[in-house]
């Protein structure tokens, strides 16, 4: 028998030129957090798709509504299967409709949006998820800024000398506005005799036992971080 042949080593071949990689290459880390990356989602779709209760995974967060605006509350949940999904202001149901709007941006990640904000909108927003193995829920608040204004300004008045004149007038905004009144361009100073009051919606000014020298251009301006606003009306005494 003749003896087997020695087996031959393995020649080392170089890579062609072009195809080295250097793990100091700033695209080549680039690379490599993209892959970890699509990994990292890969996975985590793979247990959004496990059977159990739903999870909260990333909270709702405060916003500020600005008056005018659109406020949006986003919450990143886990469930499968698919959940039910309810929202709610100050415990009552939000239906989904022109005013808000429910938003499933990715599998995991819900929103609703509030239109046309207001103060009205000021509160606390829940979100309720359901599905056949269990329930979680969130909360957060929504603030509204309102600029300083006024609702309906004091109306002109004529009053006979030792009579009570008060003018009044509907303010709004949020933060709680500063509120001054003025007589012919001078602040006002209050005594027991002329004196102003500021409710959450008005300010009323009150004058006893007018006189003459009472008649006058009154003014009433309010003003918040966000703006001011303000007006005028006449007052005669005889």
């Amino acid at each position: 028998m003749s003896k087997a042949a020695p087996a031959k080593k393995p020649v080392a071949v170089a890579p062609p030129p072009g195809c080295t990689l250097d793990i100091n290459d700033p695209q080549v880390q680039s690379a490599a957090i993209r892959i970890q990356a699509s990994y990292r989602g890969h996975r985590s779709r793979k247990e959004l798709r496990e059977k159990g209760p739903p999870r909260v995974l990333e909270p709702l967060k405060d916003v500020v509504l600005i008056e005018g605006s659109a406020a949006k509350l986003t919450c990143r949940i886990s469930a499968f299967p698919d959940p039910f999904i309810r929202w709610s202001k100050d415990g009552k149901e939000l239906r989904d409709g022109p005013k808000y709007r429910y938003v499933f941006e990715d599998p995991d990640v819900v929103a609703l949006v509030v239109r046309d904000g207001e103060l009205a909108d000021l509160g606390q927003y829940s979100i309720n998820v359901t599905n056949p193995f269990g329930q979680c829920s969130d909360s957060a608040r929504i603030l509204v800024e309102v600029p300083a204004k006024i609702q309906k300004g004091p109306d002109n008045t004529k009053a006979r000398k030792g009579t009570t004149v008060t003018l009044t007038a509907e303010i709004l905004g949020e933060p709680a506005p500063d509120v001054g009144w003025t007589k012919d361009g001078e602040d006002i100073e209050e005594d027991d005799r002329v004196f102003f009051e500021i409710g959450s919606t008005t300010t009323t000014l009150t004058i006893r036992r007018a006189t003459p020298q009472d008649s006058g251009k009154y003014e009433v301006y309010v003003e918040n971080s966000l703006g001011m606003d303000q007006s005028f009306a006449r007052v005669d005494v005889a």
